[in-house]
């Protein structure tokens, strides 16, 4: 829990995604006493960091390293967000990911409980698989899900590692379905489909969308429960200081809608007239394409979060007007 204004935060995975809208939200809130974590490559990751005000940055692996010998440089964190992982689903290199998805998340939260600071780390509503067994984040016997990729799979194993070590009694694990937003362009194929979305609108006045390869859904009627990433960290921080808190949550809108609808909602944003071409799914993604999610918030709402969720097409709107036409990142908003 944050006592004060002054309250030192970790965020890793800082300048990606949501951990750049999460700091975005915790300067909005008057906290600035934050390090963030990152690898920053050779992409244009770092123009996220831009806008917003931390203490410090910190490489990965020198976060890593102070973890492991026992360094002062992160006395008196209070908060550790771990947002730090890859995230791609194709990624095949399962070493890699067993290091730096598990290996890393195992070591930090046992650090930070060891030191009575709050753990806060994404999991992936990935570990769902397809969705057989459902969605639900109350369920207790883990080992049923069936994850469909190496990245769903090192992120279910420390599903797994904390609740047998009892570690998920201690810290908070979350979910995330199909966050989209500001801030996301650096993330290549990994991108959402309304930032890819709108550069095919730009570039040809059309968007391409995979075609249907099962029999009950249509084409362009698979369906995902897409989460606006101001959403998806009003919630984490919601969960971060609720004292009661523990365990696994859901973090989406507990809605599913169709990849028609989010598509038609782009055009609309953009002011063209909708013109979708469907196309062949590649072969190698075909065993491992989610066809519906849908998350079960009810846990959410019981731990007291109140607020409400952001209706797509608003929040299509609000990303496609105000960041992506103007080419802004979360903190450029007063430019």
């Amino acid at each position: 829990m944050l006592k004060s204004p002054e309250s030192r935060i970790l965020v890793t995975g800082g300048a990606g995604l949501i951990g750049s809208a999460l700091v975005w939200e915790l300067n909005r809130r008057g906290f600035e006493n934050i390090i963030i974590s990152d690898r920053l490559g050779i992409d244009e990751k770092w123009r996220n960091l831009v806008p917003l005000k931390f203490a410090e940055y910190m490489d990965a692996d020198d976060v890593l390293s102070a973890v492991k010998g026992g360094a002062n440089t992160l006395d008196k964190v209070e908060l550790v967000l771990h947002l730090g992982a890859c995230s791609a689903t194709t990624e095949r290199d399962s070493n890699y990911l067993m290091r730096n998805n598990f290996d890393y998340t195992r070591l930090l939260a046992q650090w930070a409980v060891a030191r009575s600071a709050r753990f806060v780390y994404a999991s992936s509503a990935a570990t769902y698989g397809d969705g057989v067994h459902g969605m639900d984040d109350r369920m207790t016997d883990l080992h049923k899900l069936r994850p469909l990729n190496m990245y769903g799979y090192s992120k279910h194993l420390f599903d797994l590692h904390a609740q047998r070590s009892g570690l998920l009694r201690r810290i908070i694990g979350l979910k995330y379905f199909n966050v989209f937003g500001p801030n996301e362009d650096h993330k290549a194929d990994m991108r959402s489909v309304v930032h890819k979305s709108f550069g095919q609108i730009i570039a040809t006045g059309k968007v391409q969308l995979f075609k249907s390869h099962r029999p009950d859904f249509r084409d362009g009627e698979q369906m995902r429960d897409f989460l606006y990433v101001k959403d998806a960290v009003r919630m984490t921080l919601h969960l971060a200081q609720s004292p009661l808190a523990s365990g696994l949550y859901n973090l989406g809108s507990g809605t599913a809608q169709s990849w028609l609808q989010l598509t038609h909602a782009i055009f609309a944003a953009a002011g063209v007239a909708p013109n979708i071409e469907f196309i062949d799914m590649p072969e190698a993604l075909r065993s491992k394409y989610q066809y519906y999610t849908c998350a079960d918030i009810a846990k959410l709402r019981q731990s007291g979060y109140k607020d409400e969720l952001t209706p797509l097409a608003e929040a299509v709107r609000d990303y496609v007007q105000n960041y992506l036409v103007k080419d802004r990142r979360l903190g450029d908003e007063g430019l």
